[in-house]
């Protein structure tokens, strides 16, 4: 091994040791009340160090979405290389794939929604803010493929695959941001995600079906079909 190598990987291995530390003191005191300081003692090294390879706070938190954007996209590519038959199974990989995703990381994903709607992309280093839209872009597409595949004739094709993965993950991230909300404002300790999460699924594809089913009578009534 070279020096530059060895450089290399002593780096990655500091970095990956101050992310974990973060992950920490962020679950113990919050974003807010966190400091660098705090970080830099759970992971035993100097505030400077951290600086090394952290701009701020808002950059240490931001990267700590990278790993379970890598977990999702991980899962959605074996969704679609498996060889499931139907689009109920199909589906079900997906819907499994979305709740696993959720409890990979609970506070790390809440926190990566909040960070998408916040100022603090306007922070990040371009390096950072590239890497997040590109998993979250891929991540999309890869649901839209699943789609993609239900258009063969069991579901109608009226909508975009494209648009499907939108809106699906609207649907994910909504659920997730509300259910969140109800312990926070609504002063509701023991929340039902999971739960949740399925009802919704399951409504949102009985509305694509729902779809299939209305443009199949539509055309059924242009072309004279009975």
């Amino acid at each position: 091994m070279g020096i530059q190598e060895r450089k290399e990987r002593e780096g990655e291995r500091r970095r990956q040791q101050i992310i974990v530390a973060a992950r920490r003191v962020f679950s113990s005191k919050g974003l807010n009340k966190a400091t660098m300081e705090d970080i830099a003692g759970e992971a035993e090294l100097s505030p400077g160090t951290i600086y090394l390879y952290f701009k701020n706070k808002d950059e240490l938190y931001a990267s700590l979405s990278l790993r379970i954007l890598q977990y999702l996209l991980i899962r959605l590519k074996h969704v679609n290389s498996e060889k499931n038959e139907t689009s109920e199974k199909r589906y079900a990989a997906l819907t499994k794939a979305m709740v696993d995703f959720y409890e990979f990381d609970p506070m790390i994903l809440i926190s990566l929604f909040n960070l998408q709607t916040s100022e603090t992309l306007k922070t990040l280093s371009p390096e950072l803010l590239s890497e997040i839209q590109m998993l979250s872009s891929k991540s999309i597409e890869e649901i839209a493929i699943i789609f993609k595949q239900e258009n063969n004739g069991e579901v109608s094709t009226e909508y975009n695959p494209s648009f499907l993965a939108e809106t699906f993950w609207s649907l994910f991230s909504g659920v997730v941001l509300f259910q969140e909300s109800k312990k926070s404002f609504l002063g509701e300790e023991k929340t039902y995600l999971k739960i949740s999460l399925e009802m919704a699924f399951q409504i949102f594809k009985l509305g694509i079906k729902d779809a299939q089913f209305n443009t199949t009578v539509k055309e059924r009534r242009i072309t004279g079909i009975n």
